[in-house]
């Protein structure tokens, strides 16, 4: 027995069926979140000059750039570094004498301040 599958595409706006060589899978984002949808000839020309004004008015963005951005800390100023220091062994929490310091510590730092 023979089995024979069949891949059909179909416009996602109205059903028409695509026939081979007709019709694309349009891909598109928005809001950090990517869509491709199949579509006829006409409604991918439709939706393009739909998006033109926003395309045209907008910039490229790099793939990165789509998530959204983490909240930046503060850095400590040097003055404030060893208030930190002295600060922190004062409460029993375990800090350098050199170098970075944690950001669980700079945080409870600043929430005591």
């Amino acid at each position: 027995m023979a089995r024979r599958i069949v891949h059909q595409l179909v416009d996602d706006i109205d059903g028409a069926l695509l026939e081979v060589g007709e019709g694309e899978t349009v891909h598109f984002s928005l809001n950090g979140v990517a869509y491709e949808i199949d579509l006829t000839n006409s409604h991918a020309e439709e939706l393009r000059a739909a998006l033109a004004p926003y395309i045209n008015a907008g910039r490229r963005a790099s793939a990165g750039s789509s998530r959204a951005a983490a909240p930046r800390r503060r850095a400590a100023r040097n003055s404030e570094v060893g208030e930190i220091r002295e600060w922190a062994k004062a409460q029993g929490l375990k800090v350098s004498e050199r170098g970075r310091i944690a950001a669980d510590v700079m945080e409870a730092y600043r929430a005591a301040h």
